[in-house]
C-alpha cells in the first residue's frame, strides 16, 4: 500500500488533474490520494489558498463578502471541472460549501479562517474523487472528520492527537481509491483546524504512519531535491538519496520541497519518502530514507533563509552563574518570543531568533530587561542575518569540512558573522549579512560541488 500526495501545482487544471489520473493508473498499490488546494497555473496566477485568506480576511474586516474574491474562487473550481467534463452538480455543491465557510460563525477569527482556508484542500478532494469516479475507478472522498484525523485545537497550528493513528489505520480495510484533503484535521470539539502553511506534506506523511504505507510518495513539480536553490546556483546537482535527518536540516534552511514538520510521521515509522515530479514521472526523483551511504562527499545540500537577527549578551565569569541560560530564554518567553539557536562562548552568548517577532519597542524592553535582571556587561541586536546550513552525514566521518567551508567564505570576502554546529554533527549553520547570503552559498556550492557550474 502507498499513499501518495499532490501538491498545488500538480493540481492547477484540469490538465494537471488528467496526469494525476496517469500516475494513479500506473500502480495499483497507489490507494490512498492526498492532495493540496490548486496552485498556480502560471507565475502571475494567484493560488486558491491565497484567494480563501484574502476572502476570509474582508469578512471579517468589512462583515460582507467579497464577490470578487468570490467569484474567481469558483472558477478555478468550475474550469477545472469544465476542462474534465464533470458537470454542474460538484460545482453547485461547491459553490455552496465556499458560501458557507466564508459567511459561516466568526465569533472566534481565528477558527474562522482556518474553517476557510481548509475549503481549498477540501473542495479540490472532492473534485479529485468525481473525476477518478468518472473515469471508471473506484474512488471515493474521504473526509477527515469521518476518518478520525483529530488534532489540537490550535488554529494555524495543528498537532496531531495519537489516538488518529489508531482511527486512521482502519482505512486499510477500505476498498478503492480513497482521496483525502490535506492540511487539516478536526479537533475533539468538532473545530476545522489546519497545520501550518503547506501543512499538506504532514497529512500524508501522518496518513503513511497510520496505514503501515509501503512507501509515501510527495508528488510535486521538479524532478528531485537539488543540493542548492535553483535560483542561486544554474543546474545544481540532483540529490538521488537522502536521510530523514538531512532533509529535515534542508527543509528547516529553506528548502521549500518538502514541509519541514512533515517527515516526522514517515520517520518514526521507518517508511521511505519518495519525491518525484508530476510533470515527469519517469524522473528518478529523491529518496528519503533512514541510513544512507556516504558516497557523496561530506555535504549532501547548502540551504539558507534570511530574516534573522541575534540577541548578544556578554557578562564576565557567565559561566559560571547557575541558571543564567534559563533566564534569558524566560525573558524571551514572556514576550511570547521563539529561539532557533544559541551560539555561546566562555563570557557571552547570542541567541538567534526571527526578527519578524519583535518591533523597536519590543526590542528596547527586552534589553533593558537582560541588563536589569541579568546585571548583563554589554547587550546588542544585530539584525538582517541570513543562516546558511551546510548538511550531510558526511560531516561526522570528515576531518576539515568547517576549515573548508570557513576558507570559502572567506575568499568570497564574506563575514561570518557566528557559527554553530549542531551535536549530531549533521549540520553547520553560518550567519552572514543578508546582503552577502547569495554569494555565500554560491561560495559554498563551488567548494563541495566544484563540478557544477555557478551562476
Amino acid at each position: 500500500m502507498k499513499v501518495i500526495k499532490f501538491g498545488g501545482s500538480s493540481l492547477a487544471s484540469g490538465t494537471q488533474f488528467k496526469k494525476v489520473l496517469d500516475i494513479i493508473r500506473a500502480d495499483k498499490e497507489r490507494r490512498i490520494v492526498v492532495v493540496s488546494a490548486p496552485g498556480k497555473r502560471c507565475e502571475t496566477d494567484r493560488k486558491v489558498t491565497d484567494l480563501l485568506i484574502e476572502a476570509g480576511n474582508d469578512f471579517l474586516e468589512k462583515k460582507e463578502l467579497n464577490e470578487i474574491c468570490f467569484t474567481d474562487l469558483l472558477a478555478r473550481y468550475s474550469g477545472i471541472a469544465e476542462e474534465l467534463q464533470l458537470g454542474e452538480k460538484i460545482i453547485t455543491e461547491i459553490k455552496a460549501d465556499l458560501l458557507m465557510r466564508l459567511t459561516s460563525d466568526f465569533t472566534s477569527p481565528l477558527h474562522y479562517m482556518d474553517r476557510v482556508k481548509a475549503a481549498g484542500e477540501d473542495n479540490n478532494a472532492r473534485l479529485m474523487a468525481a473525476y477518478l469516479y468518472n473515469e471508471g475507478i473506484e474512488a471515493r472522498y474521504m473526509s477527515p472528520l469521518e476518518a478520525g484525523l483529530l488534532v489540537s485545537n490550535e488554529p494555524g497550528n495543528a498537532q496531531v492527537l495519537q489516538e488518529s493513528y489508531r482511527n486512521l489505520e482502519a482505512l486499510r480495510n477500505l476498498s478503492g481509491i480513497l482521496v483525502f484533503p490535506g492540511f487539516f484535521g478536526f479537533s475533539q470539539e468538532g473545530e476545522t483546524v489546519t497545520f501550518p502553511r503547506s501543512g499538506s506534506d504532514i497529512t500524508g506523511a501522518v496518513l503513511a504512519n497510520a496505514v503501515h504505507a509501503e512507501v509515501y510518495e510527495n508528488y510535486t513539480d521538479v524532478d528531485a531535491v537539488y543540493a542548492v536553490n535553483p535560483f542561486t546556483v544554474k543546474e545544481p546537482k540532483e540529490i538521488k538519496e537522502l536521510t530523514y535527518r538531512e532533509m529535515r536540516e534542508l527543509s528547516y534552511a529553506g528548502f521549500s520541497v518538502l514541509h519541514d514538520e512533515a517527515l516526522i510521521p514517515a520517520f518514526r515509522a521507518g517508511i521511505p519518502v519518495h519525491i518525484k515530479n508530476t510533470n515527469n514521472p519517469c524522473a528518478p526523483g529523491t529518496h528519503i530514507v533512514s541510513s544512507r551511504l556516504n558516497t557523496n562527499g561530506p555535504v549532501v545540500g547548502i540551504a539558507s533563509d534570511a530574516g534573522f537577527c541575534s540577541i548578544y549578551i556578554s557578562k564576565y565569569l557567565m559561566n559560571r552563574e547557575l541558571g543564567f541560560g534559563r533566564r534569558i530564554l524566560q525573558i524571551l518567553e514572556d514576550f511570547n518570543i521563539s529561539y532557533e539557536h544559541s551560539p555561546s562562548g566562555i563570557d557571552d552568548i547570542s541567541i538567534i531568533l526571527k526578527q519578524s517577532q519583535m518591533d523597536s519597542r519590543t526590542e528596547e524592553r527586552i534589553i533593558n530587561r537582560m541588563y536589569e535582571e541579568l546585571k548583563a556587561d554589554e547587550v546588542k541586536i544585530e539584525k538582517d542575518i541570513a543562516l546558511i546550513m551546510v548538511v550531510g552525514e558526511g560531516m561526522r566521518q570528515n576531518v576539515g569540512t568547517t576549515a573548508r567551508a570557513s576558507r570559502a567564505l572567506a575568499a568570497a570576502s564574506v563575514n561570518i558573522e557566528m557559527i554553530n554546529q549542531g551535536s549530531s554533527e549533521v549540520s553547520m549553520m553560518f550567519g552572514v549579512k543578508e546582503v552577502d547570503e547569495q554569494k555565500a552559498v554560491r561560495a559554498l556550492y563551488q567548494e563541495f560541488f566544484a563540478e557544477i557550474p555557478v551562476c
